[in-house]
């Protein structure tokens, strides 16, 4: 019956045009026993009821954030209330802070009427075509340190854009950088834009950044699903994945960061097409992780890969297919802690660290992961600002706090990168 509902949302959004959420509300339950657990990781093989885990069911006394539709609402909450599990309500009505955004969005410049990137509006959220503009404009004000490299068209035929920020030379050292692998994590997008003006900015300036570049690249892709992220703003604010069809099935797309060659299909996976998590008929087979693969082995020179998300305040390292240590993890532990002192040394903003296994659920086919397994050393996930009261609705008046933030633990990440080849 799910299936069902499913097929007809996606038919109603196509017939009337953007997916609205009148009534949905982001309930927090937080399993207090191995009992409540399974029951709640239940929920989302229901076929009666409609539910989006914005936090995955990890462990106990772990928090966990369901999205639930206005049609499914009494019958989770009995579920929940027969099997003695408490919830509170984060979000009341998903729409009315939808209308908000879209409200915000409206009274922002448009990029595409700015002359020079010092006028981009950083912020609020951009559209696609903004992006795409600044990234331009970018590279056409600053020719000598950013080049634009276009790795590949996604399923859609959009490009699949890369800045890359260099002072010279050829097959340097480098440093990945993506944001927004999963569309609806908009505070990704909107930082990743931050941080290309933030590198030219400080080149010549930040002694830190200009040694970094002066031996090293960096490689920002700040739009890693447009298909996606364009369909959050033209159908579905809340879409995840990628948007190829899945045969045999109306469900559609691909969850990219599912679809990695690295415990490809294993547990923390869905082969479900239809869910959030669903991983894809195999390895790589979205071309959007599949340029990203093909780039990178390519240069074969990469020292550090950064994976941009949100929401949780967590800086993740490998691994989250295996409970298997990784052969640095002191290293990459003590890392991690300096970054996240350093990030809560702007604001207070407080994260957890640890290896994605340990610190949330097992994941597999993850690119921290496959990354890792290439031979990258310095491997990380961030998972940005909140920890659960807007969730991927983050109001636009928190995304240079968030930027600014992350940007001290990014720095503290790449000088080690520097500091410590290998």
């Amino acid at each position: 019956m799910m299936r069902g509902l499913l097929a007809f949302v996606v038919l109603i959004g196509i017939v009337l045009g953007k997916e609205t959420f009148e009534g949905h509300q982001v309930l927090r339950i937080v399993p207090k026993d191995d009992f409540q657990l399974s029951a709640i990781k239940k929920l989302e093989d229901m076929m009666e009821v409609e539910v989006d885990f914005w936090r995955e069911v990890s462990d106990v006394n772990t928090p966990v954030d369901v999205r639930v539709s206005v049609h499914s609402l009494p019958s989770v909450k009995m579920y929940l209330k027969t099997q003695n599990i408490k919830y509170s309500i984060m979000i009341k009505d998903l729409q009315a802070m939808l209308d908000e955004e879209q409200e915000e969005m409206k009274s922002a410049a448009c990029v595409s009427e700015l002359r020079n990137t010092d006028k981009f509006v950083y912020s609020r959220y951009h559209t696609l075509s903004e992006i795409y503009s600044f990234q331009d404009m970018l590279v056409a004000e600053n020719p000598k340190l950013v080049s634009k490299i276009v790795i590949g068209p996604s399923f859609e035929g959009r490009p699949l854009n890369i800045l890359k920020f260099s002072t010279g030379g050829t097959n340097r050292p480098a440093i990945w950088i993506d944001t927004g692998i999963h569309s609806r994590e908009w505070v990704t997008q909107a930082s990743g834009t931050w941080f290309a003006k933030k590198i030219v900015t400080d080149y010549g300036r930040d002694p830190s950044l200009t040694a970094i570049l002066n031996k090293m690249d960096i490689f920002l892709e700040i739009v890693t699903n447009p298909d996606g992220f364009a369909y959050t703003h033209s159908n579905d604010r809340l879409w995840r994945k990628t948007r190829k069809p899945n045969p045999g099935t109306t469900c559609v797309g691909v969850d990219p960061n599912r679809n990695w060659d690295a415990g490809f299909g294993g547990p923390g996976s869905s082969n479900d097409p239809c869910l959030q998590t669903y991983r894809g008929p195999r390895a790589n087979s979205e071309s959007e992780v599949r340029s990203i693969v093909t780039f990178v082995k390519s240069h074969n020179n990469f020292k550090a890969f950064i994976s941009i998300h949100s929401y949780s305040q967590l800086l993740l390292y490998p691994f989250g297919f295996t409970p298997m240590p990784i052969s640095n993890r002191a290293e990459l532990n003590t890392l991690a802690q300096r970054a996240v002192t350093d990030l809560a040394s702007l604001y207070g903003t407080q994260y957890r660290f640890g290896s994605v296994i340990d610190t949330i659920y097992q994941a597999s086919g993850g690119s921290i992961d496959w990354a890792y397994t290439q031979g990258i050393r310095y491997s990380y996930t961030f998972e940005l600002r909140d920890t659960g009261r807007f969730g991927f609705l983050l109001p636009a008046d928190q995304i240079i706090p968030t930027a600014r933030e992350t940007w001290l633990a990014l720095m503290t990440i790449m000088d080690h990168t520097l500091k410590n080849p290998y």
